[in-house]
């Protein structure tokens, strides 16, 4: 079998999408070619984009847990029952993107996504350090010192929701720590 995905030219291995007859919880993330930022290009962009993922969202997810869009990728937590329904929107999404960036630009030709990928929630811990590492990511970057300061996040909606001692705790009981290591390896 790995010697047929070799000679496809196919990744050598892949994480397996199972169909579910019942909704399921993934953390997608889905990144720029070479990690340029060319969702950042602009302020206006960000907003753009990031309203156009949720409209996106809203076809093919149950639930959006948490996301987060950077210049360059972006982070989602949803539940939805059909991962691969998901994929084909969000690359429809990234087609549609990609096109009009490029003609904005006169860069037609120009890859501006690279993959997306999604990986299934296997616990609580899981789930709730996907949360932390989501809402985490432009600190982690160094956009902003603290999750409340970026606007393409829903950070404050979940602050809001779960208050300040509650998501403190929440931080505190399932870290970050390695999360996200290699994310960009595999592909939906």
């Amino acid at each position: 079998m790995l010697a047929e995905r070799k000679f496809l030219k196919l990744p050598w291995h892949s994480p397996p999408h199972f169909s579910y007859d019942e909704p399921h919880d993934y953390h997608v993330t889905a990144a720029c070619y070479e990690h340029q930022p060319y969702i950042g290009h602009s302020l206006g962009r960000m907003e753009a984009f990031a309203h156009e993922l949720h409209q996106t969202l809203d076809m093919a997810t149950e639930q959006v847990y948490a996301w987060c869009v950077l210049p360059n990728h972006y982070h989602l937590l949803v539940r939805t029952k059909d991962i691969q329904r998901l994929a084909k929107y969000l690359g429809q999404l990234h087609g549609r993107a990609s096109y009009d960036w490029n003609g904005m630009e006169s860069a037609r030709g120009r890859k501006v996504f690279h993959r997306a990928s999604g990986r299934a929630i296997r616990s609580s811990a899981h789930f709730w350090a996907t949360v932390n590492y989501i809402h985490h990511n432009p600190v982690h970057h160094g956009y902003v010192e603290k999750w409340l300061e970026w606007p393409w996040s829903s950070a404050i909606d979940y602050m809001k929701q779960v208050g300040r001692a509650e998501a403190e705790r929440i931080w505190r009981e399932f870290p970050v720590l390695d999360y996200g290591k290699g994310w960009d390896e595999a592909s939906l």
